[in-house]
């Protein structure tokens, strides 16, 4: 057996190779043509179909595990896989190949007085690092978009899922070399050593052009203190959720419970209920009672308390924990104006939702509240770039450098400059 430093000394070695392959993987893939991308993804969807029982056999080994390890329900839902979901895995990957290809896109054009003819044109990034956890179908996801936007990608998954990541990444690789793309185009890292993830976020001598984390605040807080290279991030989803004494109170009874409680283990889901002070005491009463009939655990300040005898108390920390489980804060406020600066005092900038039918209050909500995402009487649950009509997404970010929001096809490209003359000298 290998001792601790040898261990290390391997993994460096390991991680060393993979990018070296990554980095030549992404040249041919940088000129591939889309025909030849979307062959590739066609092609790994079908893979994925047709190799449902292997697929599911391994999600079961991890499942195991993370009942050994007992896990928290949320992280077991992300991890768990079923044919519905597999189906909606190969699903994400088509919609990827019906997009346009971003390469090439010519994003602006104009002509100097000089006869200069310039262009900004979009370009692959070139090799990206996705680190995630639980989730098996980001795999598929990250993969998936890397391609068609003509990058290399390593993936670096959890150890609670192994088995599934690799049986969706053979899938992945079949679909590759059935499209004469080499395989190292999507890698992903063999090991659950955690120094595997230490040497991604320096970089693998230059090979790594940006680091995608998407999982738990400490997985992102490590990704974002340590990296060397750029990172696409957020580091929570404490989405938000204000109902406005002028919200249609059928609707905002639909969408709160719906923005709570579709999947709780998202980023989108909502974890503040922010309700008008204004609000009709019957309408707020529904709105609370309605989630406790659902099974959410509602904490509240003293207002809200008031309004049902099963609601508990909140505590300062509530405010700013997400709780990505069946429980939700919630607290009064005055208005439009508390209501920004109760998200502005909290929120980690990803999703913010207003239900309201006053164009003022929406409007207002749109100017002054700067998160990544905002809705007007839409679910929280919609925060999600396949939604968003851009197939499936790399994550959400929060950031406001280069990619913000749902990272598709487009964030995952940078851009060149091309200048045709004809002649032209500088004085």
């Amino acid at each position: 057996m290998l001792d601790k430093a040898n261990t290390k000394v391997d993994v460096e070695t390991l991680m060393a190779g993979i990018g070296r392959n990554a980095r030549a993987a992404a040249k041919p893939l940088a000129i591939a043509s889309t025909e030849t991308k979307n062959a590739a993804l066609l092609a790994m969807a079908d893979a994925i179909e047709a190799n449902v029982a292997t697929i599911l056999k391994a999600n079961a080994e991890d499942m195991e595990r993370a009942e050994e390890a007992d896990l928290s329900p949320a992280l077991k839902d992300r991890l768990k896989l079923d044919e519905a979901r597999l189906a909606g895995v190969a699903n994400g990957i088509r919609e990827v190949a019906a997009l346009a290809d971003p390469v090439g896109d010519v994003i602006a054009a104009w002509d100097r007085p000089n006869g200069l003819e310039i262009e900004r044109v979009r370009t692959p990034l070139g090799v990206i690092g996705v680190i995630y956890e639980s989730r098996p179908n980001v795999t598929a996801d990250a993969g998936a978009l890397c391609l068609k936007a003509g990058n290399a990608v390593i993936l670096r998954g959890g150890s609670d899922s192994i088995a599934s990541t690799r049986a969706i990444h053979a899938c992945l690789v079949e679909g590759l070399k059935s499209a004469g793309l080499p395989a190292e185009a999507i890698q992903v890292v063999p090991v659950t050593d955690r120094a595997a993830v230490g040497e991604m976020l320096k970089g693998l001598n230059g090979n790594i052009d940006v680091i995608v984390p998407r999982g738990g605040k400490s997985l992102v807080a490590r990704v974002q203190s340590e990296a060397r290279v750029p990172v696409f991030a957020h580091l929570e989803g404490l989405c938000h959720v204000y109902i406005d004494k002028s919200a249609d109170p059928e609707m905002a009874r639909k969408l709160i419970v719906n923005s709570k409680m579709r999947r709780t283990g998202i980023c989108g889901a909502a974890e503040t209920l922010l309700l008008d002070r204004a609000l009709d005491t019957d309408t707020k009463r529904a709105l609370v009672t309605d989630l406790i009939a659902a099974d959410c655990e509602v904490r509240g300040d003293e207002a809200v308390q008031a309004l049902s005898p099963d609601v508990k108390p909140a505590e300062e920390a509530d405010w700013s924990t997400e709780y990505l489980d069946a429980i939700i804060s919630a607290c009064e406020v005055d208005g439009i104006d508390g209501a920004i600066a109760h998200i502005s005092r909290y929120s980690s900038n990803h999703t913010e939702a207003v239900f309201a039918e006053d164009a003022e209050v929406v409007e207002k909500f749109f100017n002054e509240i700067d998160s990544a995402i905002l809705l007007h009487n839409a679910s929280t649950q919609f925060a999600d770039g396949g939604e968003f009509g851009m197939g499936a997404e790399i994550g959400i970010a929060t950031g406001k450098m280069h990619a913000r929001g749902p990272v598709g096809v487009e964030q995952l490209t940078s851009f060149k400059y091309r200048v045709r003359g004809s002649g032209q000298t500088r004085p």
